[in-house]
């Protein structure tokens, strides 16, 4: 399941993203925003600006911006980065790899094979779905209400 602090994390790159271009965002309005404790918000903004993610500016007229186009942020990566590990046993993770200790052999492991599927679906999506997509189906979403 999707941390809090992750979901927290995205949500605050798609404001982040809206704004790309102008004057970087004070966290309290990120916050306000999209109802995200403020220190909470803290944190995580610092996580992603020490990760190369977004930049901040101090004082007067200061706040955070994105590093970089909402193009070029991908989900998988913010989700590596705010939660670890995308699948779901350690013993597919290809980045947080670990053996499974109950585990006889992987080789004939039937539930390992078949959460490699699901670990590379899952991974296709978050590859090739970025802030601006997100963003985007966000638009084409209101239209339809």
């Amino acid at each position: 399941m999707l941390s809090k602090k992750a979901k927290y994390a995205i949500k605050a790159l798609i404001v982040l993203g809206r704004n790309y271009g102008k004057e970087p965002m004070q966290i309290l309005r990120i916050a306000e925003e999209e109802r995200i404790p403020k220190k909470f918000l803290e944190q995580i903004l610092l996580e992603m600006r020490n990760a190369g993610i977004l930049y901040s500016k101090k004082g007067a007229g200061g706040g955070y911006n994105l590093n970089k186009a909402p193009e070029d942020i991908r989900l998988s990566q913010v989700m590596r980065l705010i939660d670890g590990p995308i699948a779901l046993l350690p013993c597919v993770s290809l980045n947080f790899y670990r053996s499974c200790d109950e585990c006889k052999s992987e080789e004939v492991c039937g539930i390992r094979d078949t959460f490699i599927d699901v670990r590379n679906a899952m991974l296709q999506i978050l590859n090739d779905t970025s802030i601006a997509d997100i963003i985007d189906k966000e638009k084409r979403l209101a239209l339809d209400v």
